[in-house]
């Protein structure tokens, strides 16, 4: 049980993250500790990878497709903002069935913006309540999922995905520094295929020949609608999802 004092539930003081397991495996581990071990130079928190990776393990089923999180909290710290000199982090673990979806998204934009100028909008933080005020307006809406623009108003990435589109045969996803978290899915594509890394508006959305959107649980998946604009199935994106 989590204490009381818990800096994770009182101030959103740590980092998650969500991997795929499938069968027992996870094919994606060393990646997702890596950006939990970055994260946690970020917030100068100590971090067991070891530990880690055996809670993990420990958590994914045997049997099936489920979504393990791994989530550090800063641990116990008292009243205040201020840490421990020696904080002692807590680390668990919990799976969840993960079923993929069968369906292209449909997307809207968001009012509630990516703060480009916190460290905190590229790191997997606790402190995902802009995301899920996000995620809220897009339900309220009837749709999947929201893109969220940054402060300056250029598109930074859905509230549970990073971004990406297609104009001309080009892939396009926004840049780091526009508020992005670095997403898994997102490294790989990056690594394996020829992708502009741009800072952009609503209008390269709106002029896009195809949208899709990635994370380690849905992979890639492609978007039909965008506000008023639908979308028609792009082959490209057929080919990137099977790679």
């Amino acid at each position: 049980m989590i204490p009381h004092d818990d800096r994770g539930l009182l101030l959103g003081d740590g980092l998650f993250e969500t991997m795929l397991a499938l069968d027992g495996d996870l094919p994606f581990i060393a990646a997702h500790l890596d950006r939990m071990a970055a994260g946690c130079e970020v917030l100068n928190l100590p971090f067991d990878r070891a530990q880690a990776e055996r809670i993990v393990r420990e958590a994914a089923p045997a049997a099936g497709r489920f979504a393990v999180r791994l989530t550090l909290t800063a641990g116990s710290g008292g009243r205040g903002l201020d840490r421990p000199a020696a904080p002692v982090p807590v680390l668990f673990a919990k799976a969840a069935p993960s079923v993929p979806p069968t369906t292209p998204a449909t997307l809207i934009i968001a009012t509630t913006r990516r703060n480009e100028g916190s460290p905190a909008s590229r790191l997997k933080s606790l402190s995902h309540l802009d995301n899920v005020l996000a995620r809220a307006e897009a339900a309220a809406a009837g749709a999947d999922e929201a893109v969220m623009l940054n402060n300056r108003g250029e598109v930074a990435c859905a509230a549970a995905a990073n971004l990406f589109w297609i104009r001309e045969g080009r892939l396009f996803t926004p840049r780091l520094d526009c508020g992005v978290l670095a997403g898994v899915t997102r490294a790989r594509l990056l690594a394996r295929h020829d992708v502009e890394e741009v800072v952009a508006g609503v209008e390269a959305l709106e002029t896009a020949d195809a949208i899709f959107l990635t994370n380690s649980l849905i992979g890639v998946r492609e978007v039909s609608k965008l506000g008023g604009k639908e979308f028609a199935p792009h082959l490209l994106v057929g080919e990137l999802r099977s790679t």
